[in-house]
């Protein structure tokens, strides 16, 4: 080896040490940062193939890619040197997130993407990779649960004193369930909250047919409710 090279070579190793990196930081900062592109691209196939809202956001997704990076980043900064630990903290603490999520599954999804980041910045690549298997069991379960069938919401004006026993007559086997009933001059507004199974929404024209219904409205419930 030259002379050169050698001094080259203590520069460079001293310069690496001084800044906490060494050959096992950089083979694991490697490993992570594959893993986690590789991992967060996988959430978002499976966030896009299960999602069950109307408009599917692509920049949500992209997102869950770049949380799961940004995350492992995040963590392995942290694990290597303490000053950075404590000014991350600080850093984090002072930042308010107003972006509301609006469907509850989200956060789910956000919440797998910033533990799989934690869990590759902290070095346990299997754990990561071994709890995909029961997550993606566990969501593609519930989701064709939830394709079973869809709640509504039946809102119904009708007039007379029978209207109401016939329209629980058109809702025939499907579970319902009494919301609401208003009752003005004469006039009688009545909310259920109804199973419609496969779609099935025939039952909105009989409503509609009955003599003294005025107007039927079917509102698709999410569990949510806006005031």
């Amino acid at each position: 080896m030259k002379l050169s090279d050698y001094f080259k070579k203590s520069v460079l190793e001293d310069f690496l040490s001084g800044q906490g990196v060494t050959t096992d930081f950089v083979a694991s900062v490697i490993i992570s940062m594959v893993l986690s592109v590789l991992l967060g691209m996988l959430i978002y196939k499976i966030y896009s193939h299960y999602y069950g809202g109307v408009v599917f956001s692509s920049s949500f997704a992209t997102t869950l890619v770049g949380m799961t990076v940004l995350t492992a980043m995040l963590t392995l900064a942290i694990s290597s040197n303490v000053i950075i630990s404590l000014g991350m903290v600080g850093a984090l603490s002072i930042v308010r997130y107003r972006t509301a999520i609006k469907d509850p599954m989200d956060l789910f999804y956000l919440f797998w993407a910033i533990s799989v980041g934690i869990t590759l910045g902290a070095g346990l690549y299997l754990l990561a990779i071994a709890t995909f298997p029961v997550i993606i069991l566990v969501v593609h379960v519930f989701y064709h649960r939830r394709k079973r069938g869809v709640i509504y919401i039946l809102v119904a004006h009708y007039t007379g004193d029978k209207t109401g026993d016939e329209i629980q007559r058109c809702l025939g086997k499907m579970k319902f369930q009494l919301k609401s009933k208003t009752m003005r001059a004469g006039a009688t507004e009545v909310t259920y909250e109804v199973l419609c199974r496969g779609g099935n929404s025939l039952f909105l024209e009989k409503i509609q047919a009955l003599e003294g219904v005025s107007d039927a409205t079917l509102i698709q419930y999410n569990g949510e409710y806006h005031g």
